[in-house]
């Protein structure tokens, strides 16, 4: 198997953005087309879609759910998951039903954690749970404070509620361009049996040269997003190198 090159389309108001260690005042637009961005990167070869509503993981609701819906409709071929904003079944059941494949779970995951639990019940298959970390200890409410909670301890409480997978998050690195932290995100994978998928940081191929080299601990994927749309990585070209390092 090879590593899953994921790319990342984050909606703000409508539009396509990248913001820098998830600050909300550290924008670039990149587009004014979700849906003619899904695209771009359908037709590059990507498998998965990784979509994430900005002002829903701030408002605590979804609030660019037309969007992606719109997203998921036009490409029903491509698995997408969806995170920003869900805290509640009703809001899962609402994107399941439109086509979603799996929901990320972070600021409700860590705040409820027995809610975990219940939806991976209600929905099996479905649950990603997104950690998103500075030094170790995992952030919430869109990265805008620090809890408490070790990243290793919850991601096992969140495997034994039965979740699809982890992924990681150095916030630290977030679209800053400086390189994946493979020693935080080997570390993780390390001490779970559920599948990792690593993000923040990835910047060109040595990092995704980088990334096959640990897959072997359990790493399934790599979630990019400004690296793509600056241009130092080029999608087609990254899939290619992971699926030759594969064989």
């Amino acid at each position: 198997m090879s590593l899953l090159l994921i790319p990342a389309i984050d909606l703000k108001d409508g539009k396509c953005v990248r913001l820098r260690q998830g600050r909300m005042d550290q924008e670039t637009v990149f587009s004014d087309d979700p849906v003619a961005t899904a695209k771009r990167w359908v037709e590059a070869g990507a498998r998965r879609l990784h979509v994430v509503d900005l002002n829903g993981a701030h408002a605590g609701r979804p609030v660019n759910a037309d969007a992606i819906a719109a997203i998921v409709e036009a490409f029903p071929e491509v698995p997408v998951q969806v995170g920003g904003g869900i805290r509640d079944e009703e809001t899962i059941q609402t994107y399941l039903d439109s086509g979603v494949r799996w929901v990320i779970l972070g600021t409700k995951a860590v705040n409820a954690p027995h809610f975990v639990g219940d939806v991976c019940a209600e929905f099996p298959g479905h649950i990603i749970v997104g950690l998103d970390a500075r030094d170790g200890k995992v952030a919430i409410d869109g990265w805008s404070k620090l809890s408490g909670h070790d990243v290793v301890d919850l991601a096992r409480r969140y495997q034994n509620d039965g979740v699809e997978a982890i992924i990681y998050t150095d916030i630290g690195r977030d679209g800053m361009m400086t390189g994946v932290n493979i020693e935080a995100t080997v570390r993780l994978a390390n001490h779970i049996s559920i599948p990792v998928i690593a993000s923040g940081g990835i910047t060109n191929l040595d990092d995704i040269r980088r990334l096959c080299e640990v897959m072997d601990a359990g790493i399934v994927g790599a979630v990019t997003g400004r690296a793509l749309y600056e241009g130092t990585l080029d999608l087609k070209e990254a899939q290619k190198l992971a699926d030759e390092l594969a064989r």
